[in-house]
């Protein structure tokens, strides 16, 4: 079955002689048609003309923008939006961040749609759009569905790479991109955007910056400052994670033993070792690993924890997994991943009601988790 287009509900129409809004609303040009959304109380086939609202218009001239924004009126059906709206992208861009911060994923997007229909050019909303995707895609990790995670994450880089292009730059997509390439282990990167960010507000004076940006300069440096320390932009680091991530974990095994050889004191190094140890379902040698990640400056992270709990589990250790598990979620305490780790380790234990306690708060944060709505069915039924 064909998924029905958002188009399908918006009619167009051409406004007759005599017609007209309210004195204050927006001014129609009736000799192009005009996209109207179709309310939910309409029969199939039948508008009223007489029941046209203002609101039918922003509607139907929104949907537009974000399904197709090369409409061959499409300037003129900005003009009206802009007329009518003067804080239109305001507006919307509150709107989605909101909704993306309320993880309703499906209807940020369709915002995030209609404001690059309303003003391609804005590069601040591109960048908007690629923190969107780059949410979602830790969203969905989270929630262990990691093949929808890797494809926003190549959303998001899409779109962080559009952001860095913009001329004049701007100074905010090299930050909070240099975020992204760390989070891909990418250092080498991250490395350059961070300078580039640095670069660019080396001559802003602090009263310009304000509190926040100061923060920012000084935590980009701060970066750089480790990544420089220890290596992390090394083409083998580098190397050994495309490797792994690629399934070739024995090849990315070989690189990453031989950079920990010459920087032995890089817990992200020890991480990738016990990562790509896990994968191959090595998990003593992967423990060993993790734990020396923790032993690291650095490594004490709710990622190396959460990892040496799954390999502790694997092992039998229930007690031992359940305290890096809490260990955790004290540091991240809205990772819906981990609370479904504890989850699954009550179920070993034989703890059902503690386990759907566990399953039931990843659905507060995430109500369409596949696999708590799964676990909580199968412990009801």
């Amino acid at each position: 079955m064909n998924p029905v287009s958002p188009l399908e509900s918006v009619y167009y129409i051409t406004i007759p002689e005599g017609f007209s809004f309210s004195r204050n609303a927006m001014h129609i040009d009736k000799s192009i048609p005009l996209p109207v959304q179709k309310k939910d109380s309409d029969a199939p086939g039948t508008f009223i003309m007489a029941e046209l609202t203002p609101e039918q218009v922003l509607s139907g001239l929104l949907t537009v923008m974000a399904y197709e924004p090369h409409h061959k009126n499409i300037l003129y059906y900005r003009s009206l939006l802009k007329e009518a709206r003067p804080d239109l992208k305001k507006e919307l861009t509150e709107a989605a961040i909101l909704k993306a911060k309320n993880e309703d994923f499906e209807l940020a997007e369709e915002i995030f749609l209609a404001l690059r229909g309303f003003d391609p050019d804005d590069m601040v909303t591109v960048l908007n759009t690629a923190l969107f995707f780059d949410q979602r895609a830790d969203s969905y990790r989270r929630s262990e569905l990691y093949d929808d995670a890797d494809a926003y994450d190549a959303d998001a880089k899409s779109y962080y790479e559009m952001a860095l292009a913009a001329e004049p730059p701007l100074a905010d997509a090299f930050f909070n991109a240099g975020f992204f390439f760390l989070k891909q282990r990418n250092f080498k990167r991250a490395k350059d955007v961070f300078e580039t960010y640095v670069a660019l507000t080396c001559d802003v004076s602090d009263d310009e910056l304000g509190e926040n940006g100061i923060y920012k300069k000084n935590r980009a440096q701060q970066i750089l400052d480790d990544i420089a320390n220890k290596n992390m932009d090394d083409e083998q680091f580098a190397k050994a994670y495309e490797l792994i991530s690629q399934g070739k974990e024995e090849e990315g095994l070989q690189e990453i033993r031989s950079f920990i050889e010459k920087n032995p004191d890089v817990w992200n190094a020890w991480f990738m070792l016990g990562w790509g140890m896990r994968r191959l379902r090595k998990f003593d040698a992967a423990r060993k690993a993790f734990e020396k990640a923790l032993s690291c400056e650095g490594g004490k992270t709710s990622d190396t924890y959460n990892e040496l709990s799954i390999c502790l589990l694997e092992t039998g250790d229930l007690p031992g997994a359940k305290k890096m598990l809490e260990e955790a979620l004290s540091k991240d305490a809205e990772n819906t991943k981990i609370m479904s780790n504890l989850g699954y380790l009550y179920l070993k234990e034989g703890n059902p009601a503690q386990a759907a306690a566990y399953f039931q708060s990843v659905l507060e944060y995430d109500p369409d988790d596949k696999v708590a709505l799964a676990e909580l069915e199968r412990l009801e039924s």
